[in-house]
């Protein structure tokens, strides 16, 4: 195959995709990753995509949702940073629920000797917890979604209201002040809206990758969180906003 016509596939792949990793291109035209990275190199020196650690991802209007093996990766310094503060909020006996964020499955791992029940509707934060005695472990369960790695629907809804919980930690996709807090997609939406009637302290979880940005869907204004905890170096502007609306801004930096 012509390198201009891997390259115009690879396009429409990500066109349809919107993410995508090294290795998975790699097999689909049986090439080497070394070459897929030099495609992806050109790429985005033309302006068409966003390369990550591990494959590439490409902004189409409203913020795209990302693969999670491609978000995980991206910002992780971030992420660990704020799992670290997140940790100074977690106390043994707690019920929490860890959404199926990327910076929720770096806090799981941070959490693998306390004695907590742990609520969750993410395949990654069950893979790092499965094996933890301490840990009651509890899955929503519902329908898999492979890109997020997570469970979603009407079962996961349903099983989620029959908790009350005394912590939730969520993050989303794009946080603007206009907007509020957004979502790249329906379905973890709606799930992150529940989640906000069904704790005792809402937590959001954002690295500063996500502030001043829109997505696809609207979750909820700021009145509707307790804390937001990031790595964002925060203006007078958003400030003055969170504090009108009592949010407690815990900074990680």
């Amino acid at each position: 195959m012509l390198v201009i016509t891997r390259r115009s596939q690879i396009k429409e792949i990500l066109l349809a995709r919107k993410s995508i990793t090294v290795s998975e291109l790699s097999k689909i035209f049986s090439v080497t990753e070394e070459t897929i990275r030099r495609d992806l190199q050109q790429l985005e020196n033309s302006g068409f995509l966003t390369r990550t650690y591990g494959g590439a991802f490409i902004q189409d209007g409203a913020l795209s949702e990302v693969d999670f093996v491609l978000n995980e990766t991206e910002h992780s310094d971030s992420k660990e940073a704020i799992a670290s503060k997140c940790m100074e909020f977690i106390h043994p006996d707690d019920i929490i629920f860890l959404d199926a964020s990327a910076t929720a499955t770096f806090l799981a791992k941070k959490l693998r000797n306390m004695r907590l029940t742990v609520v969750t509707n993410s395949l990654m934060v069950i893979d790092q917890l499965k094996d933890c005695d301490p840990i009651h472990l509890i899955c929503v369960g519902g329908t898999f979604f492979p890109n997020s790695k997570s469970f979603h629907g009407s079962t996961t809804t349903s099983n989620l209201k029959n908790y009350f919980l005394d912590k939730v930690f969520i993050s989303c996709s794009s946080l603007s002040l206009e907007h509020g807090i957004m979502d790249a997609n329906e379905e973890s939406a709606s799930l992150r809206q529940l989640l906000l009637k069904s704790g005792n302290t809402i937590y959001l979880i954002a690295d500063k990758s996500k502030f001043n940005k829109t997505s696809f869907v609207h979750i909820c204004d700021y009145t509707h969180i307790h804390a937001l905890i990031s790595d964002f170096h925060f203006t007078p502007n958003w400030i003055k906003v969170l504090k009108d609306k009592c949010v407690n801004v815990y900074s990680c930096k």
